[in-house]
């Protein structure tokens, strides 16, 4: 596929991503953060092989790295996904819907870094751009009221969803090369049925355990959840396509889209409103975001 294929991939997986988020948000305060994570990975895992059956048939490509290494990307990225999106839900309930998603993106910066053990290499551009779009997420994250009288917990929690996902990201992309090298849709195919039964078999097997009362709720509310689960399916399906494509800051930049669309959905499902600071810090993370992603393209 070509390199600047991985722009309209990103941007849908963004818009996938969102609707995703909003379904399992409004799951949250019925299950916790842990059995709405796991709503994203059961009820998407369906879907994530249908995909591959697909990805199969249309193919010219056969899978050739499914060893060790493989196995331990998937895994590792598998678990800090898991642990991530615990912890952007938390930063949702906390702050707010669009909030959320903005700390979420502090994996740009730290996908490029992480990206670097990897190869990718990125110009002076793409780090001016990097830096001001770190700038806007520290505005983000400072609390309303002051250092001694905010709350920086909801940033935290934020900042640490931001920092999992880069490492999630970069472990999916190593594994989709390996899973189908110079076949990005098999690989992504694959690494994605991959990674969502070992987080469903993992999750599961702890929530059977911690949260029984939880666990029969998500099944409780199946229909709501199986939504999640498509959106979330079919968002994972581009991100990791995308990713097998091009950098992970890269596609991190272009999907940092998702941003005015939780503001969006913020205020129309769940009728949030966001203060001028938040706007301005918002604005110079999407500016920061756009010079890197056009350095990096």
């Amino acid at each position: 596929m070509p390199f600047w294929s991985f722009i309209p991939i990103a941007l849908a997986a963004a818009a996938l991503q969102t609707a995703r988020n909003g379904l399992q948000r409004g799951l949250l305060d019925d299950v916790g953060p842990w059995a709405a994570t796991l709503v994203r990975f059961l009820f998407g895992l369906p879907f994530a092989l249908a995909w591959l059956a697909v990805a199969f048939v249309l193919s010219n490509g056969r899978p050739s790295g499914l060893g060790f290494a493989f196995l331990m990307c998937a895994a590792i990225g598998g678990v800090a996904q898991i642990v991530a999106t615990a912890a952007m839900l938390i930063a949702m309930r906390r702050t707010s819907f669009a909030l959320g998603t903005a700390f979420q993106n502090a994996s740009l910066p730290l996908s490029a870094l992480a990206g670097l053990a990897f190869g990718d290499m990125l110009n002076l551009t793409a780090w001016c751009g990097i830096a001001a779009a770190s700038i806007g997420l520290g505005i983000l994250s400072w609390p309303r009221g002051g250092v001694r009288e905010g709350d920086w917990r909801g940033a935290g929690y934020g900042l640490f969803s931001g920092a999992a996902f880069a490492v999630s990201a970069n472990m999916f992309r190593e594994a989709g090369h390996l899973a189908a090298p110079g076949h990005a849709v098999l690989g992504a195919a694959i690494t994605l049925a991959a990674v969502q039964a070992i987080q469903t078999s993992a999750l599961a097997g702890y929530l059977s355990f911690r949260e029984p009362d939880n666990l029969r709720r998500v099944a409780g509310a199946w229909r709501r959840s199986l939504g999640a689960g498509f959106f979330g399916a079919a968002a994972s399906a581009c991100w990791f396509t995308a990713l097998a494509i091009a950098p992970a800051g890269a596609v991190r930049a272009i999907g940092v889209a998702d941003m005015p669309m939780a503001a969006w959905a913020g205020g129309r499902w769940f009728r949030e409103t966001l203060s001028l600071r938040a706007w301005i810090g918002g604005a110079l993370t999407a500016a920061g975001v756009l010079a890197a992603a056009l350095a990096m393209i």
